[in-house]
């Protein structure tokens, strides 16, 4: 995970600490680290700011011989980073859980992506997830439109033993998402994850189910879920529903796989919404909180 961006970074920070920090002196290095950030899947917008800031805090910055140049430029491009993995929006699904809980109300989470990002496994991680701390969970498949995509979700769901509501394939998406609200509600569940169709994200048709299913159940939390693998495209996506149906924050999966990390740096940034999960492998267990932190001790190694 994030492989090729440490080694890259780690490289142009070690050329930059040889350098005197004067301004004329710094334009190449920047220039190398825009096009590194975008080999390694940063959108242009954010490799951009990333190299703003790297040059507004760096140039003509005073260094002594007793300090240590390259821990500074470490620590910079770190700060840099950790802002940019950090949104004014701090949501912890955990406690909005609570919330309704404590109005005796399911919490329902929409999640949305374009097919092959792994939004369905996505939901049966979180399911696992949560039935592991103890709520209770519901299931519902609002993908009317993909074949297989009902038989899919039930095999989640007869493995982690919850219940799911259905329809036949071809019905209304939103009134499915309806009906699990009121089986849940009736059933007194603690959380209910709703499964959405993925056509591309440039389809007016799947955008205005998207907004029909919001407008319909009023979700307490709508998840993008991206394919971290396929960088710049997972932004694209994300940016797009993102102005469709507002969505609260994003899961990146395959992230195990991806070496660059260039979508994980970018959609905070993009959406302005915080990453809530990675999606680190097949298996149920195999989700991890997000921790921006974490994310850039993987980066870059203080």
């Amino acid at each position: 995970m994030f492989e090729r961006l440490r080694e890259a970074l780690s490289g142009i920070i070690d050329k930059v600490s040889m350098t005197e920090l004067k301004p004329e002196k710094l334009q190449g290095m920047l220039w190398e680290l825009k096009l590194t950030l975008l080999e390694n899947d940063v959108a242009l917008v954010v490799a951009e700011h990333i190299c703003s800031e790297v040059e507004k805090r760096l140039s003509g910055l005073k260094v002594s011989r007793f300090e240590d140049k390259h821990r500074i430029i470490k620590e910079t491009l770190r700060e840099i980073l950790l802002e940019l993995l950090k949104t004014q929006n701090d949501v912890n699904i955990f406690d909005a859980i609570e919330r309704k809980r404590s109005l005796r109300e399911p919490c329902v989470i929409v999640f949305v992506g374009i097919n092959g990002t792994g939004k369905t496994t996505t939901i049966a991680k979180m399911a696992n997830l949560l039935l592991g701390k103890g709520y209770s969970v519901l299931l519902a498949c609002s993908d009317t439109f993909r074949a297989g995509s009902i038989e899919q979700l039930e095999q989640h769901a007869k493995r982690l033993g919850v219940s799911m509501i259905k329809h036949k394939y071809g019905s209304d998406p939103a009134a499915v998402a309806y009906d699990a609200l009121q089986y849940a509600k009736a059933k007194g569940i603690n959380v209910v994850l709703v499964d959405t169709a993925g056509r591309m994200q440039t389809n007016k048709n799947l955008m205005a189910e998207m907004e029909k299913i919001v407008r319909v159940v009023r979700p307490d939390m709508v998840i993008f879920v991206g394919d971290a693998l396929t960088g710049n495209d997972a932004v694209i996506q994300a940016e797009e529903f993102n102005n469709h149906v507002n969505i609260t924050g994003s899961v990146l999966t395959k992230m195990d796989a991806d070496a660059k990390g260039g979508a994980a740096i970018s959609i905070a940034y993009v959406t302005k919404k915080p990453i809530l999960f990675l999606g680190v492998g097949q298996k149920y267990n195999d989700i991890e909180v997000f921790r921006p932190e974490v994310v850039v001790n993987r980066i870059i190694n203080l």
